[in-house]
């Protein structure tokens, strides 16, 4: 059935200029985005389609560029505008967090750095620095590795700490694999920057390890304090 047959307050575009954008589900999300449907398909079956087969919305924006232009329908330009959107998307957040007064909501953190690294392919390693208010002064990644392992060196940390005159700072590293359990190396990592950038009068508030669902906090579960 055509799209257009379909009663206005159904048809995806409609709903939300209607309902708003959060009473859509992922399929008409994505279906608003795409635009048009293929020779059989109208664009929410063909948006039903692809998220169940790359296992979900996430799954389908952060997949390798030939494997999206694998798809009937899909071609460089619904590509780009793709990657566009997430690129908004993650550049919005970066806004918002450097326009904070400062740090009050945790969630809010995990969320920006949740979104500024779940989506590497690879393990990389990254750091927020704060004034002395806690207010931040910039994001940056570091260290980039391989699919379980990034070498991270604690001079250059220091060296970022002075260039933005940090007076603490968050760092975080995300697990390609999806567990967000710390590795031994994970904990001895922590310690060791935190006892480094004490020389310099910097404190570490928090290590962040982004996986699937929530990112977890070394503050939260004890092992960073002072």
């Amino acid at each position: 059935m055509n799209i257009r047959e379909w009663p206005a307050d159904e048809r995806p575009r409609e709903k939300l200029l209607q309902r708003g954008a959060a009473a859509l589900s992922d399929a008409e999300l994505l279906a608003v985005l795409l635009g048009s449907g293929v020779a059989g398909r109208n664009v929410v079956e063909l948006a039903r389609g692809l998220l169940v087969r790359f296992g979900g919305l996430r799954q389908f924006l952060e997949a390798p560029r030939s494997a999206v232009l694998g798809e009937p329908g899909l071609g460089p330009v619904k590509y780009a505008q793709l990657q566009a959107l997430l690129e908004t998307g993650r550049r919005y957040l970066h806004e918002t967090i450097e326009r904070a007064p400062a740090l009050e909501s945790p969630m809010a953190v995990k969320r920006y750095l949740k979104s500024m690294l779940r989506h590497e392919p690879s393990e990389v390693f990254g750091c927020l620095f704060l004034d002395s208010k806690h207010r931040p002064l910039a994001f940056e990644i570091l260290f980039r590795g391989t699919i379980d392992r990034a070498s991270v060196y604690p001079r250059e940390v220091v060296r970022r700490s002075l260039v933005h005159n940090a007076a603490a700072l968050i760092i975080c590293h995300n697990h390609p694999s999806g567990s967000s359990e710390p590795s031994q190396d994970d904990v001895h990592l922590t310690m060791t920057l935190k006892r480094g950038l004490a020389l310099i009068d910097v404190r570490v508030l928090d290590h962040l390890i982004i996986g699937e669902g929530e990112p977890l906090s070394m503050a939260e579960e004890g092992w960073i304090s002072g």
